[in-house]
């Protein structure tokens, strides 16, 4: 039976109500949830330069010890470097300036002469464009103080954060909405899977949930699988031997461009799960946000359906 999906009288009401509550929600904890990785990195950042003699001496052997410096390096540039910049300026190899950047690692196949040289080019470029404005210490006699690293420091972990404040946030919010989930289901006696447990999705018990569960679905020509996360699985109390757990994706956003950016996703998602298990599959999103008609009406005509965070009791609708 359709919950939200077949009554867009209510869409407009939900929208208005879903919206003021992510923007409650983000004046009071987004900024404490960006201060907390603040911090963190500019611990991080004070380590690469410490690494680095405070900027004084960028060498190719000090990047192929601690190639995880790199992000911190980019942004310590007048201007700071975004990740192509850098590798078109320096004319390396994409993959060892990516695998330092996602990996903190290097590239293990590429041979040590490569690399050597590849990185003295990064050391060449990061030591020209290194930010005066910011490291005021760079070519004075006297050394950097405490208080001019602290402050250098922060300014670099601020421009890392602005460079992933949006996925910063999203992650804060999908906790909080993971939390609110874990808490409305053991209000209900529902257990979760302790940590660790490998319990398959369609394994698991009645009045049991999981989070982050990897269900394998196959692919176009029915051949090849691939496993899919899914934020939270759960097995009604009621149900019967051999039936399927209900999938729920929690979904947040901060403005209405992103989301019909990123609409398709949860159709392909509810697309393979079709194919692989059937058309009763039941994949439903839990919604915190700016959700407008469109994305509304476009998720609807696929067949998803949705619960909204400030209406959190619907789940109750799915026999849950």
């Amino acid at each position: 039976m359709p919950i939200n999906l077949d009554k867009p009288h209510q869409w407009k009401a939900d929208v208005a109500a879903s919206v003021d509550m992510y923007n409650n929600w983000f004046m009071d904890f987004a900024p404490q949830a960006f201060r907390a990785t603040r911090k963190k990195t500019t611990a991080d950042v004070k380590a690469a330069l410490q690494i680095t003699d405070n900027l004084t001496n960028i060498q190719a052997a000090t990047l192929r010890a601690h190639p995880e410096t790199l992000p911190t390096l980019r942004m310590s540039a007048c201007p700071p470097l975004a990740v192509d910049r850098l590798i078109g300026l320096s004319g390396v190899a994409p993959n060892l300036v990516k695998r330092m950047e996602l990996d903190g690692r290097l590239p293990p196949r590429m041979s040590a002469a490569d690399t050597f040289r590849d990185l003295l080019k990064l050391a060449t470029i990061i030591e020209r464009l290194a930010d005066p404005d910011i490291f005021v210490w760079l070519g004075r006699d006297t050394a950097a103080t405490k208080t001019e690293i602290h402050r250098a420091a922060t300014i670099v972990a601020d421009r890392l954060c602005g460079a992933v404040a949006n996925p910063i946030i999203r992650n804060a919010q999908e906790q909080r909405q993971l939390a609110a989930l874990k808490d409305w289901l053991e209000q209900r006696g529902y257990a979760q899977l302790p940590a660790g447990d490998n319990t398959k999705f369609n394994a698991l018990q009645p009045g049991t949930f999981g989070f982050r569960l990897n269900v394998p679905v196959k692919l176009e020509g029915g051949v090849t699988s691939v496993n899919i996360p899914v934020d939270a699985v759960i097995m009604p109390k009621a149900s019967k031997a051999g039936s399927l757990p209900i999938f729920f994706e929690a979904k947040s956003a901060g403005d209405f461009t992103n989301t019909n950016k990123r609409r398709k996703e949860e159709a392909t998602k509810m697309a393979q799960l079709r194919h692989t298990y059937g058309k009763h599959v039941s994949f439903n999103l839990f919604l915190c946000g700016y959700f407008d008609s469109g994305y509304l009406g476009y998720e609807a005509a696929e067949g998803i359906d949705w619960v909204w965070e400030h209406r959190i009791n619907d789940l109750a609708l799915f026999g849950i």
